[in-house]
């Protein structure tokens, strides 16, 4: 008996899960994402200022089991009648191709959203990928560099030395509070010269830090924050990002060395090309199989997608746990047996905001500082997939808190 052909379209939360769970005896598995690799988002904060290395959170696709074929590409476009998925290399993008599907599991997640404010695409870094935390930790390192300069002006060296966070949400929050660890542990004990000049500023939109989390919580991190001189500007919406400088909604000019965007995402552009039902979000709607709304073969999980009348947080557990749901689905549905329809089951939410602290926001309580520290590593170990990631990441965490983080540019 043939193989059921099965393409994943993505390479996150939730496609990885599915490409580990689905049964290879059944299943003819083939993944397509523009990455070649699994990235275990939740520590990317911590690759910007050296806590944590850049290989140690990245687990290549095609270790997810033996037998699962894997293209670094993009999906351009998906043919429902013919049953056919239009690609793009990414590695050339002179080479496309075309793959047939009997299965289709789309899960291309979001994009960071730019909320057609001029210059975040020119001047602000995002941190969504791998390539971003690279470039991110190359700014802050040439930019401090520079301000050791013998002939800097105070005005130049104070302006290299800022540091501008726009978006107050997790990611936000870890990064302010990894950069402080950096600055303070490692930075101003090398550049004495420039010990007492850094300067965080962490901006955000609405009212408060880290709405997802508990109130309480959020003013905890408030009070953190600014006991550690790291300015937080709320009620702050960004008008134009400049070279060098930002531009908020109020005309205050605030000059930066670096600036690093993580203000919230949109939908990917394929999903918006789809011919399929989407809420106003511009997520794919899906049964409460994961099914796409009016398709009998196609699936859509994680942040691209969303169950009618459901509205599940648009986070890695949750994708991990629709990638696990659909993997054990599609080997019941290959097997002539019955599926239940899929249950989110809320875990909580955790956080770093440096200084060994942390925030724990889980159905049981509400935890912050030093125990929660804890617990956010000691969940995020166990959550990292391959023994060898989490052999590198502990090893990490050892080795900077013994020999501090590295400091080179390459």
């Amino acid at each position: 008996m043939p193989k059921i052909k099965l393409v994943i379209l993505g390479s996150g939360f939730g496609a990885f899960r599915v490409a580990m769970g689905i049964s290879t005896s059944m299943y003819d598995v083939t993944v397509v994402s523009p990455r070649d690799h699994f990235l275990f988002t939740p520590l990317l904060a911590s690759t910007t200022v050296g806590t944590t290395e850049f290989r140690s959170i990245i687990e290549p696709v095609r270790y997810s089991q033996k037998g699962v074929r894997s293209f670094t590409a993009h999906c351009s476009n998906i043919d429902t009648q013919s049953k056919t998925i239009h690609c793009v290399s990414t590695i050339d993008r002179d080479a496309d191709f075309t793959l047939t599907y009997d299965v289709l599991v789309i899960a291309i997640g979001v994009v960071s959203a730019d909320y057609g404010i001029p210059g975040v695409n020119e001047f602000a870094l995002p941190i969504k990928e791998l390539g971003d935390a690279r470039r991110i930790r190359q700014q802050i390192i040439s930019s401090i560099e520079r301000a050791t300069l013998p002939d800097i002006t105070p005005e130049e060296q104070e302006r290299l030395l800022t540091f501008v966070i726009v978006g107050g949400g997790p990611t936000g929050v870890e990064f302010a509070g990894e950069l402080h660890d950096f600055i303070q542990q490692d930075l101003s004990s090398i550049f004495l010269e420039l010990r007492g000049k850094f300067k965080i500023k962490l901006l955000d939109a609405g009212p408060t830090l880290l709405n997802a989390f508990d109130r309480s919580l959020g003013e905890y991190t408030k009070r953190i924050f600014r006991k550690r001189d790291i300015e937080i500007l709320t009620s702050a919406p960004v008008k134009e990002v400049r070279h060098e400088e930002v531009v908020l909604e109020d005309d205050t000019v605030l000059p930066f060395g670096t600036l690093v965007w993580s203000a919230g995402v949109t939908a990917n552009p394929l999903t918006e090309r789809l011919p399929f039902k989407r809420d106003q979000q511009g997520r794919i709607i899906t049964d409460e199989y994961l099914r796409v709304s009016g398709q009998q073969n196609i699936y859509a999980i994680g942040d691209c997608s969303t169950i009618q009348d459901k509205d599940d947080p648009m986070t890695a557990q949750a994708a991990q746990q629709e990638g696990k749901y659909l993997a054990a689905a599609l080997n019941l549905t290959a097997q002539g047996r019955a599926v239940k329809p899929f249950r989110y089951s809320h875990k909580g939410m955790l956080a770093y905001i440096g200084g060994q602290k942390g925030l724990a926001d889980t159905p049981a309580g509400k935890w912050r500082g030093f125990a929660a520290w804890v617990l956010w590593r000691s969940v995020y170990i166990t959550r990292l997939v391959g023994f060898r990631n989490k052999f590198r990441v502990l090893f990490d965490w050892i080795r900077t808190s013994i020999f501090g983080r590295d400091i080179a540019t390459f």
